[in-house]
């Protein structure tokens, strides 16, 4: 036998009459919204505020961008050997080449001068260092030769000392006859051949 249990009620504030089904129905729903707002209130927010740095915790550093490599060293100056090994002729160089007479190492006033020009060069270029070659023609003995290109480099390299050039910033070699310049049997040709020559060896 079923009973009909009579369901109790209450009274609102406005006076209503509001069962205790309904006031539970209202006491679930609220509960439910309060918890969805605290739920929004304790999220992370949008934007949070920058990290405040201490001496305790202290940003982290950026990484230092590399360094750029070193340009390339230019290529070494070609000395007379150098050419004659690739057949290719060396860059102009700022420094000339003088002239001897027939067996000799004696400067002439024409050399002197050449000399004069080659001082004031390697005195603004200071780090400069230079290799003088000496050269024959083809008349003479072969060891004479080498020791007649090695007096006129020597001889070069003398006048260029007495005008203000550090000897150590000089060095010489002898080729004698063995690289020419000109390889025509004529006085025009030859006179071409003695000579010293003035190489630009890296700065140091």
């Amino acid at each position: 036998m079923l009973h009909n249990w009579p369901i109790k009620s209450v009274q609102d504030g406005a006076g209503k009459v509001v069962s205790m089904r309904e006031q539970k129905r209202i006491l679930h729903n609220g509960l439910k919204l309060l918890a969805i707002t605290f739920l929004v209130s304790c999220g992370n927010p949008v934007n949070p505020p920058p990290p405040k740095y201490t001496a305790e915790n202290p940003p982290a550093e950026k990484p230092t961008p590399a360094a750029p490599k070193p340009p390339a060293p230019p290529p070494a100056p070609k000395t007379s050997l150098d050419e004659l090994q690739t057949g290719k002729p060396a860059a102009a160089s700022p420094l000339k080449d003088v002239g001897f007479n027939f067996d000799s190492a004696a400067l002439s006033e024409a050399a002197r001068t050449t000399l004069r020009s080659n001082a004031d060069w390697l005195k603004a270029n200071a780090t400069a260092r230079i290799q003088i070659e000496g050269h024959c023609d083809e008349r003479g003995a072969a060891d004479y030769n080498m020791a007649l290109g090695a007096k006129r480099a020597q001889s070069a390299m003398d006048y260029l000392a007495t005008l203000g050039v550090a000897a150590n910033r000089m060095s010489t070699i002898s080729y004698g006859e063995e690289i020419p310049v000109c390889k025509e049997k004529t006085e025009a040709c030859w006179a071409q051949n003695r000579r010293a020559r003035f190489v630009i060896t890296a700065a140091k």
